[in-house]
């Protein structure tokens, strides 16, 4: 008689489990409580008759037989997951093209442009995972994605496409109120507005980063409003009259439409060795879909840095 096996749902959990070894981790992951994951960990081990886990007070171990166990599960997940991701690539056809970005990128600088792609390739249909996180070209639904970083991200071609600079905007209705601005300290008393994050373990740059660039030793940044993304600290500039530091690329259709307004020639990068890079597996470099949009964004982005209009 075959035993009766876990379902999916019971896998991921054990799984999940066996990876953190800590319920309270592989509840996170999967969506549970911890007593939920106890108990379904309790119900697979009576459906199998085999224990899992040795437990203490303060910590759980799998035993000979849940390595067994967990290392089958994980192969057997990672494999329908593999299949599920071809399966959808097969189902989206060979016109449809899906792209990974981030939601500032997508925003501030590939939407104003999209027109011109659609355009110029009316044959291919271009989708979006919109994610700040790394994707697996094998696993997800993503065919080629637009990361910051390095470009060192394993067995997959990175093309650079661009730099970025911090630089400080305001918008045009607080100049015309009288306000000026001729040196940095004129910024004092401002409402001061930035992205408060990290890349890769490197501190996005901020207000006491731009005033050390800019020559100030005594700012003093208590008043400053930090904001986790940069559409925030456009939306504070132009409706609330404050300053704020924003990527400078990011921003050339406002700065272009006079809806903001740069202030200062100072800008502050996050490092030499980052970029914007469009990623894509180097199986994939003779795709005609990812040759199409390669050919099309590195042609947009050297327009774009010689000057070219929006």
């Amino acid at each position: 008689m075959t035993a009766r096996l876990p379902g999916t749902r019971a896998l991921r959990t054990f799984e999940a489990a066996g990876r953190h070894l800590n319920f309270t981790r592989a509840a996170d992951e999967v969506g549970l409580t911890p007593s939920a994951v106890s108990y379904q960990i309790k119900e697979i081990e009576e459906q199998l008759g085999l224990v899992l886990f040795t437990r203490t007070s303060r910590s759980i171990q799998l035993t000979p037989g849940g390595a067994v166990l967990f290392e089958a599960a994980a192969e057997a997940l990672d494999g329908l997951r593999l299949a599920v991701g071809r399966a959808r690539k097969l189902a989206r056809g060979s016109s449809h093209l899906r792209l990974s970005l981030g939601a500032r990128f997508a925003t501030n600088w590939l939407l104003p442009r999209l027109d011109r792609f659609r355009a110029a390739n009316p044959e291919f249909e271009l989708t979006f995972d919109i994610s700040d996180e790394v994707r697996d070209f094998d696993m997800d639904d993503v065919d080629i994605a637009i990361r910051f970083g390095t470009g060192s991200y394993g067995d997959v071609r990175a093309d650079r496409l661009f730099d970025t600079m911090v630089v400080p905007v305001c918008s045009p209705e607080l100049l015309a109120n009288g306000t000026t601005f001729d040196s940095p300290r004129d910024l004092f008393g401002q409402t001061l507005c930035y992205v408060d994050c990290e890349v890769r373990g490197m501190v996005w740059p901020n207000w006491p980063m731009w005033m050390a660039a800019a020559g100030v030793d005594d700012f003093d940044d208590r008043s400053c409003v930090a904001f986790a993304e940069t559409s925030h600290v456009v939306q504070a500039v132009t409706d609330g009259g404050a300053v704020g530091l924003v990527e400078l690329e990011l921003v050339e259709a406002e700065l272009s439409q006079g809806r903001l307004v740069r202030l200062f020639d100072v800008g502050v990068s996050i490092g030499q060795d980052f970029a914007y890079h469009l990623v894509y597996p180097e199986r994939s470099s003779q795709d005609q879909r990812v040759a199409a949009f390669r050919a099309w964004i590195l042609g947009e982005t050297g327009r774009s840095l010689s000057g070219g209009s929006m």
